[in-house]
């Protein structure tokens, strides 16, 4: 799991545009909003989302699902693994 939280952070730095280490993103911040460390918005989130889908094959349709889902780097592993063990 911590390779993949490492794997997202990267994704968030490289997708987002963001000048910081992956690694100074912790797995609980929340990465959207103005207090957020990171300030991301509606357009990182849709990049962000855009990549997930190309790097791993997860679509993130249902709005209120997808705000849960990106809210953390914790949340958004949490899915990814459980995404990826699903599939045959």
């Amino acid at each position: 799991m911590n390779d993949l939280k490492h794997a997202i952070k990267q994704l968030i730095v490289d997708a987002c545009d963001k000048d910081c280490d992956p690694a100074s993103i912790t797995d609980d911040e929340i990465l959207f909003g103005p207090e957020a460390p990171l300030a991301l918005d509606s357009l990182d989130a849709l990049q962000l989302s855009m990549a997930i889908q190309k790097k791993y094959g997860l679509r993130l349709t249902d709005s209120k699902e997808t705000r849960r889902i990106l809210s953390s780097v914790s949340n958004l592993a949490e899915q990814l693994d459980a995404f990826i063990a699903s599939r045959p």
